[in-house]
């Protein structure tokens, strides 16, 4: 499932991209043909990087939301968390079976 998630998040990166390329490309080239100066051409640039960028929040809060949702974590912190607690629930389970065997034997 992380796997697919992860896919669809790099998928709309790379869409986003090639977005930002094809509309900085065509603005570029709206400037050299003298339809746009090159101030309203910046501004339209600039402006489509801040939308872009506020996409970009968006799609993260969004693809963390459904991460939590899914019980998927990508963060390594968390993941060895998950591992530091697996192990000590491991230990107290081992603890106690050698406790029961010491008792056992003593009796």
């Amino acid at each position: 499932m992380e796997d697919h998630l992860k896919k669809f998040l790099y998928a709309g990166v790379e869409l986003a991209a090639a977005s930002s390329e094809r509309f900085t490309k065509s603005v570029t080239d709206l400037v050299k043909k003298g339809k746009i100066s090159d101030a309203e051409g910046k501004k339209m640039v600039d402006e489509f990087l801040d939308k872009a960028e506020k996409g970009r929040k968006e799609l993260e809060k969004r693809y963390n939301t459904i991460s939590e949702k899914l019980g998927v974590n990508n963060s390594e912190e968390a993941e060895l968390e998950k591992l530091k607690k697996k192990v000590a629930d491991l230990e107290g389970k081992l603890g106690k079976e050698k406790t029961a065997k010491v008792t056992a034997a003593k009796a």
